[in-house]
């Protein structure tokens, strides 16, 4: 049986204050259960450090919600792999269409980004989905094979089994309108049937997909319940502690 996975990603927001509360107030509210998930949480670049010292105490994961596609260098403001796993950050957020969307990221610069994740034993959380006029025009499988074969396909089997993928409908994402428990369960079975046709069916069982996109405690449970789903990239609802550990109860 598969694990389940909850990474929250908090995106741009909170000062150095709010952030530290936050995760004290979800290692404290976490303390208190008993969560069979695994949790991690996925601060902006500087409040990683702030994240991993309290991950020492804490059982919970530490994801970036970016990287480079360089190893070093003169490249202003980009943040390597290398240096992520220097603070303890053991995962980190790839594709995520906000990224894909603002900041033009192409399936070539993803799939340099994928390896420089693992090059330096980082856990990509790999994100795919289609957009509403793709869904609209009947497209949205279409859209989301792309993104997985560009972005995933190149990889040995090795080196696909270290990979998480997490399907967000960019059309559910900030919106408040989640997709329904029968659509994201067609959508992680079809990725499943493409990761069968490339790696076989004992890594297709073996891989790892979240569900995202306007993900929240209300409606978690009936998602998770999923057989292909193993879990959710959370947005909005993980800067909120008790919503979200709520969440990861659930998963």
């Amino acid at each position: 049986m598969r694990k389940k996975i909850v990474a929250g990603n908090w995106k741009m927001n909170l000062s150095f204050q709010d952030a530290e509360d936050l995760v004290e107030h979800i290692l404290e509210l976490l303390d208190k259960e008993t969560i069979t998930a695994e949790v991690i949480v996925c601060p902006p670049y500087p409040y990683l450090e702030l994240a991993t010292d309290y991950a020492e105490e804490g059982n919970i994961g530490v994801g970036a919600q970016n990287l480079s596609p360089f190893d070093a260098g003169a490249y202003t403001g980009e943040v390597s792999a290398a240096m992520l796993v220097s603070m303890g950050v053991t995962h980190c957020i790839i594709g995520h269409s906000e990224r894909r969307k603002y900041f033009n990221e192409d399936d070539k610069m993803l799939t340099a980004k994928v390896n420089q994740a693992l090059k330096h034993k980082l856990t990509p959380i790999f994100c795919v989905g289609e957009a509403l006029p793709e869904r609209q025009a009947g497209s949205h499988f279409d859209v989301v094979r792309s993104q997985v074969r560009h972005g995933l396909f190149h990889l040995d089997t090795d080196e696909f089994h270290k990979v998480v993928i997490a399907y967000e409908p960019v059309w559910a994402i900030g919106t408040g309108v989640t997709a329904t428990p029968d659509q994201a369960q067609e959508m992680h079975a079809y990725i499943r049937t493409l990761i069968t046709e490339r790696y076989g069916k004992d890594v297709a069982d073996a891989t790892l997909i979240l569900y995202g996109g306007s993900c929240n405690a209300a409606n978690a449970e009936e998602i998770f319940a999923k057989p292909g789903v193993d879990g959710g990239l959370i947005g909005g609802a993980s800067i909120k502690a008790e919503e979200f550990v709520s969440i990861c109860k659930q998963a």
